[in-house]
């Protein structure tokens, strides 16, 4: 596969205005990531100040992984939480990795471990059998699915009766005062500086601010959850409401 191309914006202002109506969002997701994939886990690392680990293992407990359990984490990009299952929740059979950005799968494959498995394919479409896993997660990827709830019933699919879906991504504070602090280093502070750490051309780091602000907020995407067929849905936010963490189960155990 040829190196995408870093030089080429992905995102412009045109496209900024309205990134979850892009009829060619996923392709643009796909080259953004492969993109930024060198310095992926790095620029997380420092501008979460370092919580991203505390979220990930947050998630991993809300998952309430069993033995023999199965776990599938789709968008899994460098596998910083598919890693994170493994050292947290040592007690499932296997771990598998999806993700459709080709450079960032190929960074999380160079540090497989025993039990873990990588899988290029879309979220949208996975290419697993129904009722296959007993964990279906996802960080920070449910907001650049071109078509949410596709990739929401996807991981309902693939989930056995009595399975549990585990999602990590960032919300708006509730707090207005936090809020507004958040959002000016988040739009403003964040994407300049990580873009010039991370050399980045394609603009990712100016869409992740506008692809938050513009995307469901926790009781819309609960509602969504709801309607795939989850139940026992609960969101839990973390960090002033930075981030939240959603959970739900596939009836039928």
């Amino acid at each position: 596969m040829p190196e995408p191309d870093t030089n080429k914006p992905v995102w412009d202002e045109q496209r900024l205005a309205s990134v979850h109506e892009q009829h060619d969002k996923a392709r643009r997701v796909r080259n953004m990531f492969d993109a930024i994939a060198p310095t992926y886990e790095r620029i997380n690392r420092i501008f979460s100040g370092g919580r991203d680990r505390a979220w990930r293992k947050r998630t991993v407990a809300a998952a309430r992984v069993r033995p023999g359990d199965r776990i599938l984490d789709i968008a899994c990009g460098t596998g910083d939480l598919l890693r994170t299952f493994h050292d947290r929740a040592p007690q499932a059979e296997r771990y598998v990795g999806v993700d459709f950005a080709h450079e960032m799968l190929q960074r999380a494959a160079a540090r497989s471990r025993n039990g873990e498995a990588w899988c290029e394919g879309d979220g949208l479409k996975l290419p697993f059998a129904s009722q296959s896993f007993d964990v279906t997660s996802c960080a920070f990827g449910v907001r650049n699915y071109q078509d949410l709830d596709a990739g929401l019933r996807e991981m309902h699919r693939v989930l056995r009766p009595g399975g549990r879906i585990a999602i990590l991504e960032f919300t708006r504070p509730a707090n207005p005062a936090i809020r507004v602090l958040h959002e000016f280093y988040s739009g403003k502070i964040m994407p300049a500086m990580a873009t010039l750490m991370a050399r980045d051309r394609s603009g990712a780091y100016r869409y992740l601010p506008r692809s938050v602000v513009s995307f469901l907020d926790a009781e819309e995407l609960c509602g969504r959850l709801r309607a795939i067929g989850f139940s026992q849905v609960r969101a839990q936010p973390l960090t002033f409401g930075v981030v939240t963490i959603y959970t739900g189960t596939k009836d039928g155990a």
